[in-house]
């Protein structure tokens, strides 16, 4: 890619806030619709989001960012937010961060379309459904991915590996769904975000992300590279920023991090009372994360 096909101007994540999407309206899929794009409820995200911040509170540390890796300022583009697949626990930590980082845009985002009848609550989240292993759901997918990259005020986030893989397996691989995409849309951002979920200090584990190196896909790039060599370039971006993540995890270093939501600390019961008592007598302030002194 050209320097003019990247964008790089960082924007700074928030610390936690509150969520201040819009509704968006019902809009028909070009080229002889599946099925329209779900109508968003603000206060049902609103309320969904605020209950997965106080879920990854209980079960996490801390949520950070890289601030080598900040998300860029991409006012005025579509974004495209693809990422790898690590856990049970992605999407909602998507959402906590697009409320910290991208608070004014549509979030999109495809779910297995039977999952999605069973769970009908997740269309009001921004969740639309496609068929698995299908034709059908391939022509979902990119129609519906299509129809919500026209908006400059959307973000679609997706899993292009599409299962659960270890953060260190490579080379990375994605399904043929993002490289198609790209090859069908115009002035489109492109941004890669690695996740790793790991132990530092505490007893409870700390989620860091990174975002990469953003793509800007044009009618010049489409003519110049077929979908599978779109697809490529994108698991390289994608590779970059995973193992750029993955120095700053073993360094354990807070300080190359924002932290965007902070959780539970200590060790809890028994050792931290006993803690907090020695504290007390020796007249210095208690600190419940085991990490400082």
């Amino acid at each position: 890619m050209t320097k003019s096909e990247v964008i790089s101007k960082p924007e700074p994540c928030r610390d936690v806030v509150a969520g201040s999407d819009e509704a968006s309206g019902p809009r028909r899929i070009s080229r002889g619709t599946l099925h329209a794009l779900p109508v968003i409820s603000p206060l049902l995200l609103r309320w969904f989001t605020w209950y997965c911040r106080g879920y990854l509170r209980r079960h996490f540390h801390s949520l950070r960012v890289s601030i080598n890796g900040l998300p860029p300022d991409a006012t005025g583009y579509p974004v495209m937010l693809y990422t790898n697949h690590a856990s049970w626990w992605d999407p909602l930590v998507g959402l906590v961060l697009k409320d910290a980082c991208f608070p004014q845009r549509n979030l999109y985002a495809p779910i297995d379309a039977a999952m999605l009848q069973r769970y009908r609550m997740f269309a009001k989240l921004g969740f639309f459904g496609v068929e698995q292993g299908t034709r059908r759901g391939a022509v979902q997918f990119l129609r519906a991915s299509e129809a919500i990259l026209q908006s400059p005020n959307h973000l679609l986030a997706i899993t292009p590996q599409s299962r659960f893989a270890d953060v260190r397996e490579r080379p990375l691989r994605f399904q043929s769904g993002l490289g198609r995409v790209a090859s069908q849309v115009e002035n489109v951002l492109f941004l890669p975000m690695a996740t790793e979920f790991v132990f530092w200090e505490e007893r409870l584990p700390e989620i860091l992300v990174r975002f990469g190196e953003p793509v800007l896909i044009n009618s010049g790039t489409r003519r110049s590279r077929t979908h599978e060599e779109l697809s490529a370039h994108l698991e390289d971006q994608l590779t970059v920023a995973l193992d750029a993540l993955s120095i700053e995890a073993q360094r354990r270093d807070a300080s190359d991090f924002r932290t965007i939501l902070r959780g539970g600390a200590g060790q809890g019961g028994v050792y931290d009372l006993w803690r907090k008592l020695k504290a007390k007598l020796r007249g210095e302030t208690f600190a419940k994360e085991h990490g400082r002194k």
